[in-house]
């Protein structure tokens, strides 16, 4: 199998994170057919591996890549039942949504945010509720671990162990941060980013049949063309994949306020007419903020405060979608 020249720094996790995807770094004092890896963003473009990083997906996928991963075995255009990620695409797909949720930063993929009661981990910031303290936000980690063990990682015992989050509160959770087990659960994260964003999109996959079942049947015309118009477009197909594990599905009656959800149905619902191409992502990311928007309305006081607080972020990342998913930044 060929590789890809990628822009990249060579740091011993990104290299883990390549060889997920089956990537390779050129070697040390490479010859001139492999040269050094220029600076992100500068210089060389991005080439595609010839085997694509395949994830069972109901609908298509893509993503603003150099020409050259636009045709061939590594194309990543849009099917109604399956999706295609070449590695480059997993690659840019895992890093945008580790920037969006993390800020990119290692440290990130083991957080707990003042005033939630629960850690967020990994790149999609999936929650793990500690014993007896459910919140109404769908808990993710646990099953994050079973789709690894599925696919062959070797968990840390205290992990294979199951259960819930072992810290207690945001303050234990703080106070052990530079402990062996965050440490590991932090190196854990950091090597299986790849597989992370296989989750994600396993969770897309399995997303239309749940929102179509929460329609009544004349309303599922719209919101089926929607969606699909969205995954057949690159960056139509990271809004669905980046907002499910954002807000998630839409379809739990624990995730409203005042009735109402926030989650990818009621953006498909909050978009106007079919529009296709980029108007279909720029009508999704205007969605988006207004029901981002009307969340924060519908909160209740005691955590209104805090999601207006979050509110202009949370735009910042919706408004980011109508952009061109660029390589190497």
């Amino acid at each position: 199998m060929k590789t890809a020249s990628l822009p990249v720094r060579k740091t011993p996790i990104f290299a883990c994170f390549l060889l997920g995807l089956g990537l390779t770094l050129p070697p040390s004092g490479a010859a001139a057919d492999h040269p050094p890896a220029p600076v992100p963003g500068r210089t060389a473009p991005l080439r595609c591996a010839e085997r694509p990083f395949r994830a069972a997906i109901r609908g298509g996928q893509g993503e603003a890549l150099p020409a050259s991963c636009r045709s061939g075995p590594a194309a990543t255009l849009a099917t109604d039942d399956e999706v295609t990620l070449s590695p480059v695409m997993a690659l840019v797909v895992g890093r945008r949504i580790w920037k969006n949720e993390c800020l990119g930063t290692i440290a990130g993929l083991t957080s707990w945010n003042r005033g939630e009661g629960f850690p967020s981990l990994g790149i999609g910031h999936f929650i793990w509720y500690p014993a007896g303290k459910p919140d109404r936000f769908q808990e993710a980690f646990p099953a994050l671990l079973a789709f690894l063990r599925e696919r062959g990682v070797a968990l840390p015992a205290w992990l294979a162990a199951g259960g819930p989050c072992p810290w207690p509160t945001r303050e234990a959770f703080l106070a052990d941060r530079r402990s062996p087990r965050l440490t590991e659960l932090r190196r854990l994260l950091a090597g299986t980013i790849p597989l992370q964003v296989g989750f994600i999109a396993r969770r897309l996959a399995a997303a239309l049949p749940q929102l179509t079942a929460a329609l009544p049947p004349a309303d599922r015309p719209a919101v089926v063309a929607r969606f699909r118009a969205l995954q057949r477009t690159p960056e139509g197909l990271f809004a669905l994949l980046d907002y499910v594990n954002f807000k998630g599905e839409g379809v739990k009656e624990t995730e409203r306020y005042q009735g109402q959800g926030w989650g990818l149905l009621q953006v498909l619902q909050e978009m106007p007419g079919q529009p296709q191409g980029a108007a279909a992502v720029e009508a999704f990311a205007d969605a988006a903020r207004r029901v981002l928007a009307r969340r924060v309305a519908n909160a209740p006081a005691a955590r209104r405060d805090q999601e207006a607080a979050w509110l202009p972020g949370w735009h910042k990342r919706v408004d980011r979608y109508t952009g061109p998913l660029v390589t190497g930044k």
